[in-house]
Formats: structure tokens, C-alpha cells, sequence
């Protein structure tokens, strides 16, 4: 199982979409959060490249590097409201514990992956971020390399994430596609995106594991 991390296993999303806002507020650039939401999940190249266009604006290459490390640091100053998602670290105990492959690929670079998941108390074996591939959700590479890194084949692998993004850059990998309500995106935007099942968030989907192939065992309310 290939995981996103922003609002797949992590309350993060928003605390990105806040600093993306404030730091192109640095550059001028007055932009309502919606919009800034629904580019979440893009590489920051890509984001910037994006979100340029749609305003019409253009910036030298030199303040996009100086936008993207602003937004680095803006939310490296808001981790302290970054929670773990409900059931995210019982969801991979349990996969660790049923010997599932899993791993961590996200857009993000990896100075910001790693003190996110310093929330979960977790030090992954395998954790794919930005600076290791050539191109970004969703486009497939942080998948496709995922997966190379646990010995397993693409194609029988699932990756689990929470925007259009992931599920675009799952379809290209020809993954299977899990999605997820957590980072702000609607149940029908996902399966218009590839996902073959939606869930709420990590503790839905581990209550619905053979629903995506994981052969586990029942799980009574009490547990």
C-alpha cells in the first residue's frame, strides 16, 4: 500500500493551503483559499506554474524558488496544529503487524515529510518525497519509485490518497485507487479521478480493509 501523506494520513492540508496563501500574498498574488485548495497535492513547481496562469502573472525563476521556500517555512512554523488523522497510525500498525508492504510518497519535499511524520511517530523504510523523482503527482513517478524501493509490482499495489491528484497519478502508475474524504475533496471528484473505493479517513478505511484486498481479520467495536 502507497500512501500520500497531507490529508491522507495527516490533518495538513489546510495548514498548507495557509502558508501557500501567505506566501504568495509576499509576492502580491491575492488569492482566495478555495482556489489555493484545489492545486493541494500538486508538486510546488507545478502549484506555482498553475496558479501563475491562472492569474496571469509572471515571475522569474529566482522568486519562484524564493515562493516555494517561503511556503516551506510558513508551514514549518504552523506543525504545531498538524494532527494525526484519526486511525492513521493503527491503520499501519495493523498493515506492519499483517505484513503488508507500505510506504510514503508525497509531493512534499522531504524536510517537511519527515516533520510530519515526526507527528505520527513514525520512521518509515520507505519514504519518496519530491527531490528524488523527476516529476510529481500526477504524474506517476513518487508511486512508480514506492514501490521499486518495497520489491513489489505497481500493479498489485493500492495507493491510498486524498485529492485528484493522487488518483490521476495512481491510474498512470496502474495502481489500484483508494480515496479519501480527509483533505477536503468530494466523494464524486475522487471517483471521477480513478478511485475504485472512497473512504472517510485512515480509521474508515482500516475497518474496510478487504473491501481493497488486505485478507485481515474481523475487528469487533470494542477493539
Amino acid at each position: 500500500m502507497l500512501f500520500d501523506l497531507d490529508g491522507t494520513l495527516v490533518d495538513s492540508v489546510y495548514q498548507h493551503v495557509l502558508a501557500w496563501r501567505e506566501a504568495l500574498a509576499g509576492v502580491g498574488i491575492d488569492l482566495s483559499v478555495w482556489r489555493i485548495h484545489r492545486r493541494i497535492g500538486m508538486s510546488g513547481g507545478l502549484f506555482v506554474n498553475a496558479l501563475l496562469r491562472e492569474t496571469g502573472r509572471v515571475l522569474e525563476p529566482e522568486q519562484i524558488r524564493d515562493l516555494q521556500e517561503a511556503h516551506v517555512r510558513l508551514y514549518q512554523e504552523q506543525l504545531a496544529r498538524v494532527k494525526p488523522l484519526p486511525g492513521a497510525r493503527r491503520l499501519l500498525d495493523r498493515l506492519t503487524d499483517l505484513g503488508v508492504p507500505w510506504a510514503i510518497a508525497t509531493s512534499g519535499n522531504r524536510a517537511s515529510a519527515l516533520a510530519t511524520l515526526d507527528i505520527l511517530g513514525l520512521a518509515p523504510e520507505v519514504v519518496v518525497t519530491r527531490e528524488e523523482v523527476e516529476h510529481a503527482k500526477p504524474d506517476p513517478d513518487l508511486f512508480l519509485t514506492a514501490a521499486a524501493r518495497l520489491g513489489v509490482d505497481i500493479a498489485e499495489s493500492v495507493v491510498i490518497g486524498d485529492s485528484v491528484w493522487d488518483l490521476l497519478a495512481a491510474q498512470r502508475a496502474r495502481a489500484l485507487g483508494v480515496g479519501l474524504l480527509s483533505g477536503g475533496y468530494g466523494r464524486e471528484e475522487l471517483e471521477r479521478a480513478g478511485a475504485y473505493r472512497v473512504y472517510e479517513d485512515p480509521a474508515d478505511l482500516e475497518r474496510h480493509l478487504d473491501e481493497v484486498g488486505v485478507r485481515a481479520e474481523v475487528v469487533s467495536p470494542e477493539r
